[in-house]
């Protein structure tokens, strides 16, 4: 999703902190990848990144990057300069879970308002996904986060510390999609009674919107798709439609177009397996489930999910850009209104966790795990 502009202020102050790593270009386009590769920074264990809408001041290159311990980062992409964001919750460091997405409300140049998802602890040794959201205070001093408050928690908590989601988009109209994942339980995500293998819709207050299930009452009225495995990829294509990567368990991860009120088959249909071997039935439309529309095996691990809309690369506008974690890859899926096929896998030779686009249409990737670089992608000059 696109994120960019920011106050000047914000970028001045950056500027008096820290040195910046050495940034390197590499010559990858003379190689055969159509991008040269430059590092800008690097990030202990980081999990997603966001540019920041500003109010018509010029593009500038500040994002905010999160770490999975629960450090939020404010860093100049041009220099690798950054700073730490006080004010972040509280989340639970453990497997899986941790600080999540970060999303800037599309008003932010109005509001100032950034949205964290998180893993939080519950009681008895139990976990869940949520969601909430602050006013990051820039300019005057170190930055922060002020009256950060929780609006959406993921219903039941429970044991185990895999499969959150909690990957967040916008929508047009303002409204919010929100990946609420199985947490590695399976059959919660064929009930409507549980919030687990679902997305949700919600207003930006994190109230539930009306959907497909609104007659069941409870929390199945915010349910917009069901059948999830672990949704770590949401974004919107230019016509509307809303796409997402999941993981598959041995094998079977996944492309989807989102479609309101559609059952998307876990644990129930799948293209992979158990991982103690057992087989999982891949007949998708005879169950009446939605099909994938790409589907990988063996697995490539996708960490997240970005519709391209720069100009920089202009062959990729409007296709999927999918970072692989176990392929250690970026993955180009094109897309043509609701159709998708596989197109480029070039290697990385890191677990990439999340893409990002930056406010001139460069494409930034973030590896995974202890000392994980940020790269910018651009063309080959």
């Amino acid at each position: 999703m696109t994120r960019c502009l920011m106050p000047f202020i914000a970028v001045a102050a950056l500027a008096a902190c820290g040195a910046a790593p050495g940034e390197s270009a590499s010559q990858e386009g003379a190689s055969g990848r159509p991008f040269t590769v430059a590092e800008v920074a690097t990030f202990e264990g980081p999990w997603a990144m966001a540019f920041l809408p500003g109010s018509g001041l010029p593009m500038t290159s500040a994002a905010l990057v999160t770490e999975k311990s629960g450090k939020l980062w404010l860093l100049d992409t041009a220099t690798g300069k950054k700073q730490e964001v006080s004010g972040v919750p509280a989340v639970k460091d453990a497997g899986q879970g941790g600080l999540g997405d970060v999303v800037a409300h599309p008003d932010f140049a109005g509001n100032q308002r950034i949205y964290l998802s998180f893993a939080e602890p519950g009681p008895d040794g139990t976990s869940g996904a949520a969601l909430g959201y602050g006013r990051l205070v820039l300019g005057q001093g170190a930055p922060r986060i002020d009256g950060f408050k929780v609006i959406w928690r993921q219903s039941p908590k429970v044991t185990g510390n895999g499969h959150f989601g909690h990957r967040l988009v916008f929508s047009k109209d303002g409204t919010m999609f929100l990946s609420s994942s199985d947490r590695q339980k399976m059959t919660p995500a064929q009930d409507l009674a549980s919030d687990l293998g679902k997305i949700v819709h919600l207003t930006a207050e994190g109230e539930p919107i009306a959907g497909p299930w609104a007659g069941r009452g409870g929390r199945a009225a915010s349910y917009y798709s069901m059948g999830h495995r672990n949704v770590l990829g949401l974004d919107f294509a230019p016509d509307g439609r809303l796409w997402a990567s999941e993981m598959g368990p041995q094998g079977g991860d996944e492309v989807n177009l989102i479609v309101a009120g559609r059952n998307y088959g876990w644990p129930r249909a799948s293209y992979g397996s158990h991982y103690g071997g057992e087989d999982i039935p891949d007949d998708h439309a005879g169950q009446r489930f939605e099909e994938p529309k790409v589907w990988w095996n063996p697995a490539i691990s996708p960490g997240g999910l970005l519709i391209y809309t720069g100009d920089l690369f202009p062959q990729w506008k409007g296709d999927a850009l999918i970072p692989a974690l176990s392929g250690e890859a970026l993955i180009r899926v094109d897309i043509d209104g609701d159709k998708a096929t596989k197109a480029d896998q070039w290697a990385m030779n890191a677990r990439i966790r999340a893409v990002d686009q930056g406010p001139r249409g460069e494409v930034y990737l973030l590896q995974d795990g202890d000392g994980a670089k940020l790269l910018r992608l651009e063309p080959p000059r």
